[in-house]
């Protein structure tokens, strides 16, 4: 067996009634917090926004909410709140919220205490957060991206149409309150992209060059629950079990590529969301899954044959080959069920910027962790084959 390490250091607390933690966990971190949603579903007054606060300050924690958080969080709204943050003399962040507020709160924990905006930090940068970065909570509202439990926070820079990420150890939050209560009322659209995106992220951790039996353990689970518990969640969205077990799926993705990575197709669906902002991530690896699925599955067939039970148990005794190949089909069928389907034409993305965006998708480092290596010839390719999806 190849040596490995794993390090998770975010506290994790998991189950129903657990938002009401909030105020505890944030008081062993600091005194005043700074609460950081987005203004449509827990902006100022929202039922779970106040509850909350109310937690915060029954603990000691004097609060400021700031809720300018955008989908696909920007620069411009990373540098409002970090002046939020400031002005409050905040000594912790707190974020509520799906994947973009708690991106946004870990940017801004950045960004509230070092010069220059968190652009400047990115991963590949040669200056690099410090200790003097504000403690994290997050309390996580969707099951999909598992930013609670990763050391990343993804921005996108709209002068540059340029979507990429902090990537450092400094910003895993302290704690991460993941209660499934909270993701009962989320929309259904909003369920099938947050879920298929913890699907992927399970799925690019286990063919990642850089898989770990660990990580194995726990990407494998997170398919079987998305596989299970996806489509009952969109068919009876007050469904508890289906959301429970969703949101361990999502924890368990955020885990899975906290230690392990992702690879081409996250690569691709970042250069989609920072081109075109109305795309959300969990869309654009739908419109990427099919083609990169057929591209991949010949250079990792045990592992697609291992996916492809999971989807259709009916493969157990089916030749690995045929198995792997099958999961393609099988996962194609699984957007059409899920309403993800689609393609970038759909999403009004011009046929004539597919080889500009064909560079953007190389540009972070993920596709070279792909089972299969893929050039830009490959993928501008993988983009046709994307464009047009009925």
């Amino acid at each position: 067996m190849n040596e490995f390490t794993y390090c998770q250091p975010t506290e994790i607390r998991f189950g129903v009634g657990r938002v009401g933690e909030v105020g505890e966990a944030a008081a062993g971190l600091g005194r005043r917090a700074l609460l950081v949603t987005d203004s449509t579903v827990f902006g100022a007054g929202s039922p779970v926004a106040e509850k909350v606060l109310a937690a915060l300050a029954a603990a000691g924690v004097e609060a400021a909410q700031f809720d300018g958080v955008v989908p696909n969080p920007t620069t411009d709204c990373v540098a409002a709140g970090a002046e939020a943050a400031a002005a409050h003399g905040a000594d912790l962040v707190v974020g509520l919220g799906g994947g973009s507020s708690l991106d946004t709160a870990k940017a801004i924990a950045v960004e509230a205490t070092h010069e220059g905006g968190c652009w400047a930090y990115l991963f590949f940068r040669e200056q690099a957060p410090t200790e003097k970065t504000l403690p994290v909570v997050a309390v996580t509202t969707t099951a999909g991206t598992g930013s609670e439990v990763t050391q990343v926070a993804v921005v996108t820079n709209p002068a540059e149409r340029c979507k990429s990420a902090l990537y450092n150890p400094l910003i895993f939050p302290k704690v991460a309150i993941v209660d499934p209560q909270l993701t009962v009322t989320v929309p259904a659209h909003t369920t099938a992209a947050t879920g298929f995106d913890a699907f992927t992220h399970a799925f690019e951790a286990y063919i990642h060059s850089g898989a770990t039996p660990y990580t194995d353990i726990l990407a494998l689970e997170a398919i079987r629950l998305v596989a299970g518990h996806l489509a009952a969640a969109l068919d009876d969205g007050s469904d508890l079990d289906a959301r429970g077990a969703l949101s361990w799926a999502n924890t368990l993705g955020g885990l899975s590529i906290a230690n392990a990575g992702v690879t081409l197709p996250h690569g691709m669906a970042m250069a989609i969301g920072g081109m075109y902002p109305n795309v959300a991530h969990g869309e654009g690896l739908a419109i990427t899954y099919p083609a990169v699925l057929r591209y991949t599955w010949d250079r990792a067939v045990g592992k697609f044959a291992t996916v492809a039970r999971i989807f259709d148990p009916t493969l157990a005794d089916a030749a690995d080959e045929a198995a792997a190949e099958a999961l393609c089909e099988l996962i194609g069928e699984f957007l059409k069920r899920i309403g993800l389907y689609a393609g970038l034409k759909q999403f009004d993305v011009p046929a004539a910027e597919l080889g500009q965006l064909a560079e953007a998708c190389l540009v972070l480092p993920d596709y070279g962790n792909n089972p299969r290596v893929a050039d830009l010839d490959d993928v501008r390719k993988l983009l046709d084959e994307c464009y047009d999806r009925q």
